[in-house]
């Protein structure tokens, strides 16, 4: 998983015509490193996406834009607009993780 470390590549990112995953996380948070267990395996299941993450104590002011009240949160962007997102109190197993990318 690649990670975005600016606002010009968040931008450049989520204004892409196939739909991108963002994976917002911090390194002090428990519930994120249990995520990064199972979610290597769910990508390979799910590569029509592609997939980041951010770093939210990095870049603030994107999770605020976003309201990513919680992480790890999963949030999906097709052509700069946000179409889906799955808050930390949904996103703490793979079922749940899957279940989501299922609905989309």
């Amino acid at each position: 998983m690649q990670s975005i470390k600016n606002k010009e590549t968040f931008e450049e990112i989520i204004s892409s015509k196939q739909p991108v995953i963002i994976k917002f996380h911090a390194d002090w948070c428990p519930d994120c490193r249990r995520m990064d267990m199972f979610i290597d395996e769910i990508m390979e299941q799910y590569d029509q996406y592609k997939w980041y993450d951010i770093n939210k104590d990095e870049l603030p002011e994107i999770a605020e834009k976003y309201d990513v009240m919680g992480i790890p949160s999963l949030l999906v962007w097709k052509n700069g607009e946000k179409t889906a997102h799955l808050h930390s109190a949904n996103a703490k197993t793979p079922d749940q993780v899957t279940d989501f990318l299922e609905s989309l």
